[in-house]
């Protein structure tokens, strides 16, 4: 994979790998805690590379190789971060592929895209989890300044849920009226996923306007969706696009 390069934006400079190439650009957004060294970002990378496509990663303010602290990470920082790397570096328009949280942020990132938007790809996306994705105890501590932690099935330490974090995505939430967005639209999701439901996609498939949107269910799939055949997948999902 080529050098990692840093960004400035707002004083954070963010990590990022780009290939030039041909177009629509490939943006990869991970999820949560996540970064661009997971296997499903390399993969797409390496894809694009092959086909002389152009591609960019990167790693939001706080996570992996950004600077930064992760307690003052927001969705709508991220947001604006993305959009920054993307008219600064991306030269053509946009197929943005979000994983879990970076569905949700696909969806922010694409209204500010505008006419540079060529289509999406979610992954377990999951928009509006900080609404269906806590109790109402754990939303009580977070409406009042308090940090969550909760069990993490993918490491030994517990995942933390900062309430700055909580209340801006409070702000932008989705699901509940029209997304007014009119690109393709491909929406993979694993009937066996134990941290976001797949009804979600379906609910994202109707709140969206475009007419163009597929919902995939993969059989045993979970929600990282990071088997080799999962991955054959997601490169084949993009390729139709």
């Amino acid at each position: 994979m080529t050098a990692v390069h840093h960004y400035e934006h707002d004083g954070r400079r963010i990590a990022f790998r780009h290939s030039a190439g041909s177009g629509p650009a490939l943006v990869f957004l991970p999820g949560y805690m996540s970064d661009m060294e997971g296997g499903k970002a390399t993969a797409l990378f390496d894809w694009c590379a092959a086909q002389g496509r152009e591609a960019l990663l990167l790693d939001y303010s706080g996570c992996g190789q950004s600077e930064g602290d992760f307690a003052d990470g927001s969705l709508s920082r991220w947001r604006d971060e993305v959009l920054a790397l993307i008219a600064a570096k991306v030269e053509n328009r946009v197929l943005l592929v979000g994983s879990s949280m970076g569905g949700w942020l696909m969806l922010l990132v694409a209204g500010g895209l505008g006419d540079r938007l060529h289509a999406m790809v979610g992954i377990a996306a999951a928009p509006d989890f900080s609404e269906w994705g806590y109790e109402d105890a754990l939303k009580r501590h977070l409406a009042n300044g308090e940090t969550v932690f909760e069990d993490n099935p993918y490491g030994p330490d517990p995942t933390p849920t900062h309430p700055a974090f909580w209340q801006d995505a409070q702000g932008l939430l989705l699901l509940d009226r029209s997304i007014d967005l009119v690109c393709p639209v491909r929406l993979l999701h694993g009937q066996d996923d134990g941290d976001v439901p797949p009804e979600i996609s379906l609910r994202l498939a109707d709140a969206l306007t475009s007419q163009d949107v597929q919902v995939t269910l993969v059989k045993a799939g979970d929600h990282r969706l990071s088997r080799d055949t999962d991955i054959s997948l997601l490169i084949r999902t993009v390729a139709s696009l």
